[in-house]
């Protein structure tokens, strides 16, 4: 719902407040009074085009602010996704506001957030309709017409079965595409596979093979080093006229014979003796290790081969020998499925077929039922144009499909099945139909979209209607037929209506008197809520365009009338 638009030095307003309501809101005046200001303001806030010419004369900016509550049951969902898509919370109120410099530089914000013009059309499109000479209407696009059509004829089930099977038959033609652009690449990505494949398998590569290596190429590297100093070891601990392990023996049966005398030297005795069979041990050690010391450079160079073979297979597929194997492991898997690819590749067109048959169906019987509801709504909007003084308007809803390649039968479809929608109208005798979209005067279209919004009402989710001009051409009986239909759509709706009509003017739960006055030199315009007896005057103003006393007691006749 629209709560409140607020304007500050937009054309001739100095300064506005207005609060709409819920129901039926009217805007009545004098002629040039600026009641389509006001609706042109709103526009801007809307998201359409800024011009300097918007600036009030001698001042920088005008500044036009538009609030809005969104009821979450009820907001539309283009309104929902694109305030999702922006991350913007609206649970307090959306505020739509554009400024214009005098230089015709322009700002957009959303809940003082910047934002583009394309951002601010998005969101409000879900929210508002303006008919009349603006085109800021929802029903003009097919898209939108073939989703309230769906809505008028309960096909809602429908649609969403169709939409779900076709992006199962999307997902499926999507997953055959990229097999078969794989499959021009599989031979090659076959042959690539099983040369690595092969590489690494045939190194016989085992986990820790390679620290094993390096330590026996750093021993082999060193055996002449080893050899020599084992050597000198077992030299000086056995072998040579020094050595130690004969000495050590000496030292023992001297300290034996200390200890017949003296037992302080016991500690020592025992501590000799401990240490002579480690030395022994040692001495065996050396002996043996010095005699198996041996320079191997033919082993040596196959360990050294075989650690550069390790190090270029890691340069290709990994830092270690178990990534290494990892990588062969994946390959494999790859390997295979390539190789399996054409038997997937032909189960997946056989489920291809069985989906375009499902979709097929589901899409011509979901055609079949729109048929019948066009039918229907094209009646039922002769018969409304015709009490709106619009008797010789042909309307016509024209369903199409266009060749392709998603259906058995050769059609194009999309999420909503295979028709294209367009409204077509011809509101003169001899006029050709055409597209809703085409039609240029604004009463005319007011009252289209009025005879359209009061046959769909329920499956419409826009929640605000702005009428303009819709009273051009029409006056007593058909006046008061359009106010019936006005009040009747703000059931469901937030209407608002500019009119010149008393007619129409007293169907509305909410008047709204637009006039100009002169403040210190300056236009200005001002807007003031009507109350019981204002309204009154109002209406006779607008009956005869005086006050009278017959001119009042015919707008409180009609007032009451209107109520009743």
């Amino acid at each position: 719902m629209l709560r409140e638009l607020h304007i500050r030095d937009f054309s001739i307003i100095d300064s506005a407040a207005v609060e709409f309501g819920k129901g039926f809101t009217v805007l009545t005046g004098e002629t040039g009074a600026g009641k389509s200001i006001i609706i042109n303001a709103l526009s801007l806030a809307l998201g359409e085009r800024a011009a300097s010419e918007y600036v009030r004369s001698g001042t920088k900016e005008a500044v036009v602010e538009a609030l809005f509550d969104l009821p979450s049951k009820k907001s539309s969902s283009l309104t929902v996704r694109a305030l999702k898509e922006l991350g913007i919370e609206a649970e307090d109120g959306l505020i739509l506001k554009r400024i214009v410099s005098s230089q015709g530089k322009n700002r957009a914000f959303i809940n003082s957030s910047m934002a583009n013009v394309q951002t601010l059309i998005e969101i409000s499109r879900g929210m508002i309709d303006i008919h009349g000479q603006y085109e800021h209407q929802s029903l003009l696009s097919p898209e939108n017409q073939l989703d309230l059509l769906d809505l008028f004829g309960g096909l809602t089930k429908e649609r969403e079965a169709v939409a779900t099977a076709y992006e199962a038959l999307a997902a499926l033609k999507n997953r055959i595409q990229k097999l078969e652009e794989q499959d021009k690449e599989r031979a090659q990505r076959l042959d690539i596979l099983g040369y690595q494949i092969n590489e690494i398998e045939s190194a016989s590569l085992t986990p820790g093979e390679e620290e094993e290596l390096a330590a026996e190429e750093k021993i082999l590297g060193s055996a002449g080093h080893l050899a020599e100093v084992a050597n000198q070891a077992y030299d000086i601990l056995y072998a040579s006229e020094s050595a130690c392990l004969p000495n050590l023996s000496t030292i023992i049966d001297n300290l034996r014979e200390i200890t017949k005398i003296d037992t302080a030297a016991v500690d020592s005795l025992k501590s000799a003796e401990e240490a002579l069979p480690l030395l022994e041990e040692a001495g065996y050690f050396l002996r043996d290790y010095k005699d198996s010391v041996e320079f191997n450079p033919q082993r040596l160079e196959h360990i050294q081969e075989r650690l550069e073979s390790v190090k270029a297979l890691k340069r290709k597929y990994g830092s270690s020998i178990q990534e290494v194997l990892e990588f062969r492991d994946k390959a494999a898997m790859e390997h295979e499925a390539l190789h399996h690819s054409e038997e997937t590749l032909g189960t997946l067109k056989e489920e291809l077929e069985e989906q375009k048959q499902s979709f097929t169906h589901m899409a011509k019987d979901l055609s079949k039922k729109r048929q019948a509801v066009a039918r229907k709504v094209e009646s039922e909007v002769v018969k409304q144009l015709a009490q709106l003084s619009m008797p010789d308007t042909q309307f016509s809803i024209v369903i199409e499909q266009h060749p392709g390649n998603d259906t058995l039968n050769g059609l194009q479809a999309g999420s909503s099945g295979i028709d294209s929608i367009e409204f077509m109208i011809s509101p003169n005798i001899g006029e050709e139909l055409k597209p809703l979209a085409k039609i240029v005067s604004g009463g005319e279209l007011s009252r289209i979209m009025l005879a359209l919004k009061g046959i769909m009402a329920k499956g419409d989710k826009i929640p605000v209607l702005v009428f303009d001009e819709i009273d051009a051409g029409i006056g007593g009986k058909t006046a008061e037929t359009v106010g019936k239909k006005l009040r009747a759509l703000s059931k469901n709706h937030q209407v608002i209506c500019i009119t010149h009509l008393p007619q129409i003017a007293s169907y509305a739960d909410r008047h709204l008197k637009i006039e100009k006055q002169v403040v210190g030199k300056r236009t200005v315009v001002r807007i003031e809520c009507l109350d019981k007896k204002e309204r009154t005057s109002e209406v006779a103003r607008m009956l005869s365009g005086e006050l009278s006393e017959v001119s009042l007691k015919h707008a409180k006749e009609l007032l009451q009338k209107s109520s009743s």
